[in-house]
């Protein structure tokens, strides 16, 4: 049975009756069952779940990145799948900040140029580019690296840089994906801390897939997927 956790905010992202389904025939895979979910604005939400579970399938709806085969994903109350391909960018690139875990940073570039990268997508002007970015890089406690490539740089680090990166366009969402699954427990404690601060002081609501339940402790609300389901939507702190 699927749980609902009521919520008191403006509805930021919403999936009615989400179905996803890849492939067809004795070929075709369910990933998504008839999924409804919603995380208001400034909400701190941890999406976790065995491989197969449906969780990045989900992240990927929210993101943009896919499309539902059923049911309707609501941005800001506006039926994404209505909306053109170039649209559905145009919303990613305006209002959707990615964390990986792998980072994805290019490793030729420094970390100013690296978080600029949006920044260029969007057609800032330089000056702006390197202040905003400049910026963006202070708030994660990067100051002074703003010219060291990736490979100067330690995991965490590079983390930073990609969090920077992520939030310098100033998103109302920041999808977060494994963002300490390539780091040590002290890391990625601090990225946890990191992503929090941004959070409750500067209100940007964050989805976060994790499979450590360390990392869901940061998180308000935690959503448990299983079989393409929503097996649980909890407080944190309430049993799932």
């Amino acid at each position: 049975m699927t749980s609902q956790l009521q919520t008191e905010g403006h509805p930021l992202v919403e999936l009615q009756g989400v179905s996803k389904v890849y492939g067809r025939g004795t070929a075709a895979m369910k990933a998504l069952r008839g999924v409804n979910l919603r995380i208001d604005e400034g909400e701190f939400v941890a999406v976790m779940g065995p491989s197969g579970s449906g969780k990045s399938t989900c992240m990927n709806i929210l993101g943009c990145l896919d499309t539902p085969t059923e049911g309707k994903y609501l941005f800001k109350d506006v039926e994404v799948g209505a909306l053109t391909r170039d649209q559905r960018a145009l919303l990613r690139r305006h209002h959707l900040g990615f964390v990986f875990q792998g980072f994805n940073l290019l490793n030729r570039t420094s970390a100013l140029e690296n978080v600029e990268l949006p920044l260029i997508y969007r057609g800032v002007k330089v000056e702006e580019r390197h202040s905003r970015a400049s910026k963006a890089l202070a708030l994660v406690g990067l100051a002074g690296w703003e010219y060291h490539t990736p490979g100067e740089l330690s995991g965490g680090q590079q983390q930073r840089v990609a969090i920077a990166r992520a939030i310098v366009t100033e998103p109302a969402i920041l999808l977060a994906d494994e963002p300490t699954g390539n780091l040590d427990t002290a890391r990625s404690i601090e990225i946890m801390e990191l992503l929090t601060s941004f959070n409750q002081e500067q209100g940007i609501t964050i989805i976060m897939v994790t499979h450590e339940q360390q990392m869901a402790h940061f998180a308000s609300r935690v959503v448990q997927f299983q079989d393409g389901l929503v097996l649980a939507d909890k407080a944190n702190g309430e049993t799932l």
